[in-house]
């Protein structure tokens, strides 16, 4: 295991476990994003039930469960994919580096992770 393997893959851990629980406390600026983009407030619970299953699972990947933590990194691509269509479908590019960001990590995890 190489070292940027480790730290992208903590970044992308850290960062989706940090915004799962900005979702499940239902943090004021995950709100009023959620609203700008057509995300109902109920979906929430459920969007970071799958962050933090996904930074778990590349947390698990990371410590010697490679299916897992592949797995986890493609659903991650495959939400913030669908994160970002859900911003440029309501016009909402004010922040959309946010969730191009973690895209960008999960990528670089799921990568990383598939090539070792």
């Amino acid at each position: 295991m190489d070292i940027a393997s480790v730290v992208v893959t903590c970044a992308a851990v850290l960062a989706n476990a940090g915004i799962a629980a900005a979702d499940a406390a239902r943090a004021p600026f995950v709100l009023a994003n959620s609203a700008e983009v057509g995300v109902p407030r109920t979906w929430l619970p459920a969007l970071a039930l799958l962050k933090a299953a996904g930074a778990a699972g590349l947390l698990l990947g990371l410590f010697g469960i490679r299916p897992l933590g592949i797995a986890a990194g493609a659903g991650l691509v495959l939400f913030y994919v669908g994160a970002l269509t859900a911003h440029v479908r309501a016009r909402v590019f004010h922040n959309i580096a946010f969730p191009g960001l973690f895209l960008a990590l999960a990528a670089g995890a799921l990568t990383l992770a598939a090539a070792r």
